[in-house]
């Protein structure tokens, strides 16, 4: 089975660059097939959950060209009405974007209820309720799929009942060619809700507001054509400032924009690392033990719910007690099982896990639960003494490029294997450059 060996113990150092944003991607290449005219969209991450939806707009119609491994032309010209089901659609949350944009663009959708990580209720009513305020007609029907239609959108004043970012996306994607005005209260804030209206109104949309709490849409008639370049990926670059952390390493994290990152920064400075920001790069520096923390998961600019499996695995290794507090999802403290394997000291109540830290922790066979708890507990395995193998990593690379390759570039040892013949020579491989 394809799986990560890891040989933990080496700090990380050197230089990394970040890639494009898989959480702004995906809302972006969804929004894309709303003008008839070719759009070009730079910077987007080559992972699964991105093919997955190029995949899915190909299939009802798009004209997609894929001139590099970042970059992708999309002329929405020809989408049809046909239903969004496929199997690998069915598998990645952001295939409801899908729902927007096309009752923006057709005033109908039918789309298949999206998968993804399954770390808790992710329940699409404040969607349904915004596109119902919109004037239309949403029903569900066998088997699992959501249908969406009106004679026309008209603008409305919404009132978002709990911070949703999907629902934000989907309503704004909606309301964009709606006749009149449309009015978002309680909106997200996130920096990928942004980055989608910056690109709406590079295509003719005229949207105000984004990055507040209140978004105000006047509708246009149509889209028009654009080159867009997607921000970076504000997770896998705390990502990576975690893994520095926790291997008392010295990683240098480059094309970032430093403000969607201070809330990790300032968690990282708590503990006890050194982080220094430049224009477009962060450096994180842990050459001690870490103390403890407390940590609840908040809405943007808060900390995100994304990064809250990196840094519990960071203080489970700190000194002290922390307390983690996660307030988005319900079931996302998987990963504490596997975590408990390599030695941690952590037990969850409800909605908070209480951490212990160990001196360190130790190599074990584990699987990845999710994407984002995939990704942190190869973290907790390169701080670990020993060997590690990881399963189930096609969770991580739904949403992160090369990851293996990338920590290679800093020093780590882990090797992509698929039987017992590769893990034996990437083992020897290790061997030799810790030898060397």
């Amino acid at each position: 089975m394809e799986h990560y060996v890891v040989k933990g113990g080496n700090p990380l150092s050197g230089e990394i660059e970040i890639g494009g944003a898989k959480n702004a991607a995906l809302p972006i290449l969804a929004a894309s097939i709303m003008s008839d005219k070719p759009v070009t969209i730079e910077n987007v991450p080559d992972v699964s959950d991105i093919r997955a939806l190029i995949g899915a707009i190909e299939e009802i119609g798009a004209s997609v060209q894929h001139p590099d491994r970042h970059t992708y032309v999309i002329n929405g010209e020809n989408v049809r009405r046909d239903p969004v089901d496929s199997e690998s659609v069915r598998k990645i949350r952001g295939s409801y974007y899908l729902i927007g944009s096309l009752l923006g663009k057709h005033k109908v959708a039918e789309v298949a209820l999206p998968g993804g990580c399954n770390i808790g209720l992710r329940p699409i009513d404040q969607h349904i309720k915004g596109f119902r305020a919109l004037g239309a007609d949403v029903r569900m029907i066998p088997p699992g799929h959501v249908i969406a239609e009106a004679d026309e959108l008209i603008g409305s004043h919404i009132y978002m009942d709990v911070v949703s970012v999907g629902a934000t996306i989907n309503i704004i994607m909606a309301a964009v060619m709606a006749k009149g005005n449309t009015i978002i209260e309680n909106a997200a804030k996130e920096p990928h809700v942004v980055d989608l209206v910056n690109f709406l109104n590079s295509m003719g949309a005229r949207i105000r507001g984004a990055g507040t709490d209140v978004i105000r849409i006047r509708g246009v008639e149509r889209l028009h054509g654009t080159e867009y370049s997607i921000i970076p990926d504000q997770i896998e670059a705390g990502t990576f400032m975690f893994a520095a952390a926790a291997t008392k390493g010295d990683v240098t994290i480059t094309g970032v924009i430093p403000k969607h990152l201070e809330c990790l920064t300032a968690k990282l400075i708590e503990v006890g690392c050194e982080v220094m920001e430049s224009d477009d790069s962060v450096r994180v520096v842990a050459n001690k033990r870490l103390e403890h923390t407390n940590v609840k998961t908040l809405p943007y600019p808060g900390f995100p719910t994304d990064m809250q499996p990196q840094i519990s695995i960071l203080l489970g290794l700190s000194r002290g007690t922390s307390i983690v507090t996660e307030s988005i999802f319900e079931n996302r403290f998987k990963y504490i099982d596997e975590l408990t394997k390599m030695g941690a000291s952590a037990r969850v109540e409800g909605n908070t896990a209480i951490i212990e830290g160990v001196s360190g922790y130790t190599g074990a066979n584990i699987k990845a639960p999710d994407l984002r708890a995939g990704a942190a507990l190869v973290t907790a395995a390169l701080a670990a003494n020993g060997y590690s193998d990881i399963y189930d990593i096609h969770y991580i690379e739904r949403g992160y490029e090369d990851f293996p390759e990338k920590l290679r570039a800093l020093g780590a040892c882990i090797a992509k294997v698929n039987s017992a013949e590769e893990e034996r020579r990437a083992v020897n491989e290790f061997n030799f450059r810790v030898v060397g």
